[in-house]
């Protein structure tokens, strides 16, 4: 058994999708799960229809929202022929999950619509997916992991129910297997015990891949990118990036808490439980080695580096210049927990608390409004995190340039900076 997980990257074009194709075409002797993204920039697009819905604008995200079906209507139109009218069946209803939402009027929190709206991506891509691969002789099966996969209540980072999810792998996804070697589910997203649909935080593709390897006790996990592997730093904001052509879980662990994208923070765990490897490829040209990742020390990597933009800091003063103690923090811990809102950086002084988030404008004012009660509050936006593993002094200068540092954090191992 084998998992392989394609990003929202390999399945943008029509040209990408039979890449995907010919990758799979040769792959139909052993049991393969295969995880698939929403297309391209779908998620966002559907994020800018949860925002004008739970806005009021319901005209307006109605409008988008049929921008997303003429875009995944048009290219189920080019890549199907047999199969077009039953996957158009199967659009229309997971087009009708949206629109009965879209027109109704939000009674209940953002995160909850969120979820609703944006889950069904995946399940569009799929769809369109599964059934080219079946036209194409590439036999599959297609299932909702909305059925599998059970999480809670806490939408847009809803926590697994690990025994639930393990029963419905045992009854429901393993004897797909039976039918065909080849089986197509969603990433991203799961469903409430109320099937209310969930999602797993941003880029929860790749920790759907790595839950389901664990509980299939897959050989390995393959992430298939448009990237030759894990690199050092975004090739598209530094051109110098340099492929890493082996890490471990601890290494990855790190990258992904300070913000890389290429592998998601909850995604290392379910495989080091195993020891199952990770493979990342590159799916524009597979016979390039990628990057292997796994349970073995590593020495001698180059410098790590992870920009985050759109960053909030966020200035915390005691009203009475009293210390900000273990109660002060508690309580502002708290207001995190409550707002599901993590920071990516805190700096704790005698009667000052500094953190550094993601610029999500409704919590960033409902965390302000809150701390308000007990602090004087600054806000600063549009600012930058900086974290460089590995660092050495040229490296960061170069990275800081003539920017202000606002905000600087250091151990021997990790440097982050907070720059405007």
């Amino acid at each position: 058994m084998r998992i392989y997980k394609f990003g929202g990257a390999s399945v943008s074009t029509l040209e990408r999708i039979n890449q995907v194709k010919d990758i799979l075409k040769n792959e139909q002797q052993e049991e393969l799960l295969i995880v698939i993204s929403a297309m391209g920039k779908t998620t966002n697009a559907l994020e800018k229809v949860a925002e004008q819905f739970f806005s009021g604008n319901q005209k307006e995200a109605l409008a988008l929202f049929q921008q997303v079906k003429d875009q995944h209507l048009d290219t189920a139109k080019y890549l199907l022929v047999t199969h077009y009218l039953a996957c158009e069946n199967d659009l229309i209803n997971f087009f009708t999950e949206v629109e009965w939402l879209l027109h109704d009027k939000p009674v209940r929190d953002f995160d909850y619509y969120y979820d609703q709206i944006v889950c069904v991506g995946e399940l569009l891509s799929t769809c369109i997916v599964s059934a080219f691969l079946n036209e194409s002789g590439v036999a599959n099966t297609w299932v909702d992991v909305r059925d599998i996969l059970r999480t809670d209540d806490r939408f847009r980072d809803a926590n697994i129910d690990w025994s639930f999810t393990r029963q419905q792998v045992d009854k429901v996804l393993r004897p797909l297997f039976l039918a065909t070697k080849l089986v197509i589910t969603q990433g991203f997203i799961g469903a409430t015990d109320e099937n209310e649909s969930t999602t797993l935080g941003r880029e929860g593709s790749d920790y759907t891949a790595a839950v389901f390897a664990n509980m299939l006790d897959a050989s390995h996990l393959s992430i298939w990118k448009d990237v030759e592997g894990v690199m050092n730093a975004d090739p598209k904001k530094y051109p110098g990036a340099q492929l890493i052509p082996t890490l471990n879980y601890t290494e990855v662990i790190e990258m992904a808490y300070y913000g890389a994208q290429v592998i998601h923070p909850k995604t290392i765990k379910p495989l080091q439980n195993k020891s199952i490897p990770l493979y990342v490829k590159c799916f524009l040209d597979p016979q390039l080695p990628g990057t292997v990742i796994h349970n073995k020390p590593i020495a001698h990597l180059p410098p790590i580096i992870v920009m985050k933009d759109s960053q909030v800091l966020l200035q915390l003063k005691s009203k009475d210049f009293s210390f900000i103690g273990e109660q002060e923090v508690g309580q502002l811990y708290h207001l995190f927990e409550k707002l599901s809102f993590r920071p990516n950086l805190t700096q704790n002084g005698a009667i000052s608390f500094t953190c550094c988030l993601d610029d999500r404008p409704e919590k960033i004012e409902a965390l302000a409004l809150g701390a308000t009660d007990y602090f004087d509050v600054t806000v600063e936006k549009g600012l930058q995190l900086l974290t460089v593993r590995h660092y050495h002094q040229d490296v960061v200068n170069s990275l800081v340039g003539g920017r202000k540092v606002v905000l600087l954090q250091q151990t021997p191992e990790t440097m982050q900076m907070v720059v405007r």
